[in-house]
């Protein structure tokens, strides 16, 4: 927080969206949106940088938005990242803590002793979290600070993606002079948004369906066991429309927008659109298609990156302790018919998921696309805690000789 204030940044396939909050006094200690602003994303695919110069003016014009409507200058954010091709990796690890109290800085030794022991090669870890901790073989365990015991275990969720689209994403933002102040996973910043505390519990998927990237994680017991990624999203359902129906990439959006759904019905066949020929700048004769047609365009992608999905998460081993309860979100899940048709190839319990627990959204902003730009305001004011989800500020060593005194005090005393 600078200034009472916390930036975040979703760099998205299709879209960049900037969200400034602040403390919230009438709304029980949460937090209100006071400014907004989000530009088409360009120079990016698949979640990766590709055009350095246009997804850094993309990243410029959202932020300079936000600081317009806040009436702040934004020095720092929080970003996400959806592209790297995350891998999600789950270990336990046991130090002995010869029968004192458990403090933070036991906490901070266990988990640099596993994120040492684990290192991924080529690749950089972003999450890190602690599912459970058990003392002494006792499990079970949610926060052992301030217990004793002689062992302490601890059973860690790690995610790492590849370090090239990492470094590609963070150095474009600190090209528009802005500090990352720390990385979260799109799929975990969207379950903390449009997730509750019981499906969070009790067991549950969230997909994010985004431009160019789907990705997955699954919840149990209030913290995220799993996370993945299909390299399929929207963006491939609208160029899908445009070669089916020669049409340019605009007016293929457009039209998967106002017509597009993922079930067909039966008057879909004398239901007619006008397609606007590509490269004809004045539209002389009308293109008229069946909707139907359309529909055909949408669904078998849409049924890809469904099955593409369960397939990963079966292949996890974690489709049983995500239990029958799945939410959808992401700006690809506001098809008409969405969440039918995930029903159906997913077997499961579906329903579509909305940013909650932020207030200030606007009608036009409180939609499924915005739940990662929301989510990592939910992430940003959990950290507040000094419960280590993360191991990017644990394991960043501090610079100068006061710095370092300092962590040795703070783990011995």
């Amino acid at each position: 927080m600078r200034n009472g204030l916390i930036s975040v940044l979703d760099v998205g396939t299709t879209k960049i969206c900037c969200f400034v909050a602040r403390s919230d006094a009438g709304g029980q200690g949460g937090l209100r949106v006071v400014g907004i602003g989000h530009h088409e994303a360009n120079g990016l695919r698949g979640g990766a940088i590709v055009d350095m110069d246009a997804a850094a003016d993309s990243i410029a014009s959202a932020v300079h938005a936000a600081e317009q409507m806040a009436g702040q200058t934004i020095h720092g954010v929080i970003i996400n990242i959806s592209g790297g091709q995350p891998l999600s990796h789950n270990f336990s690890i046991e130090t002995t803590i010869a029968g004192h109290e458990i403090s933070d800085g036991d906490l901070h030794r266990a988990f640099q002793h596993g994120v040492e022991t684990h290192q991924p090669k080529d690749r950089e870890i972003i999450h890190s979290i602690p599912i459970s901790y058990s003392i002494d073989g006792s499990r079970g365990i949610r926060d052992p600070r301030g217990m004793f015991g002689e062992r302490l275990g601890v059973n860690i969720h790690m995610v790492s993606v590849a370090s090239g689209p990492l470094w590609n994403l963070t150095s474009c933002v600190s090209r528009c002079h802005l500090e990352v102040e720390n990385i979260v996973l799109s799929a975990y910043a969207s379950g903390l948004s449009s997730l509750v505390e019981d499906e969070m519990d009790l067991g549950v998927t969230c997909i994010d369906m985004g431009g160019g990237v789907t990705s997955l994680a699954v919840f149990f017991d209030g913290n995220m066991v799993f996370t993945g990624s299909v390299p399929l999203g929207g963006a491939h359902v609208t160029s899908d429309i445009a070669r089916g129906l020669s049409t340019t990439m605009a007016n293929a959006e457009r039209m998967k927008t106002l017509y597009g759904n993922a079930i067909l019905s039966d008057m879909d066949d004398r239901d007619y659109i006008d397609v606007p020929p590509i490269g004809e700048e004045v539209h002389a004769q009308p293109n008229h298609v069946p909707k139907s047609l359309l529909i055909g365009i949408i669904r078998p992608r849409l049924e890809e990156i469904l099955e593409m999905t369960r397939d990963l998460l079966e292949r996890s081993g974690f489709d049983k302790v995500a239990g029958q309860r799945v939410v959808v979100t992401g700006g690809a899940s506001q098809m008409q018919g969405i969440r039918d048709l995930a029903a159906m190839i997913l077997d499961k319990k579906v329903r579509i998921g909305k940013p909650m627990h932020i207030n200030g959204l606007a009608e036009a902003t409180g939609g499924p696309s915005f739940s990662t730009c929301a989510g990592l305001l939910a992430y940003a004011q959990q950290n507040t805690a000094a419960m280590p989800v993360s191991a990017r500020g644990w394991m960043e060593e501090p610079g100068d000789f006061f710095s370092r005194l300092g962590l040795w005090l703070r783990e011995c005393f």
